[in-house]
């Protein structure tokens, strides 16, 4: 686990976040989507929910709802990464964009000296992956 020095010299102890609920029309065919664009597994459903493990510590849970609001998911990820997962939005057809208001605008932002784009998941939730913070 991380140890973070704070100016005053106390410690604390990092926090992570284990896993979050994303509400899905469809939580199997959603797990899939998300797993095969980020290049993860879906290793089927765990009680209720269609589970996708993101790295060791976040689980991104679908659960089938009826209505909900789209939410919007970021995920950092190395310049490798970000070139595969861009090359599988791409090579699915999936529109992008370069902000949340140019979500279809087909380009890329280089916010901070980084890379970044949006694209929506079949629920209509924004995800986002980003080179640097």
């Amino acid at each position: 686990m991380t140890v973070i020095e704070l100016i005053t010299g106390e410690f604390i102890l990092a926090i992570e976040l284990n896993h979050t609920i994303v509400p899905s029309h469809d939580k199997i065919e959603s797990a899939k989507f998300f797993a095969r664009i980020f290049g993860l597994s879906y290793d089927g459903e765990v009680s209720h929910f269609a589970p996708v493990r993101v790295n060791n510590s976040l689980t991104m849970d679908f659960d089938n709802r009826s209505g909900f609001d789209a939410h919007h998911y970021a995920f950092k990820v190395s310049e490798e990464e970000f070139d595969q997962i861009f090359n599988r939005i791409q090579a699915e057809g999936i529109p992008y964009g370069s902000g949340p208001g140019g979500l279809e605008n087909m380009s890329i932002n280089h916010r901070g000296g980084g890379r970044g784009v949006y694209f929506l998941d079949p629920n209509g939730h924004i995800l986002e992956i980003l080179t640097v913070d």
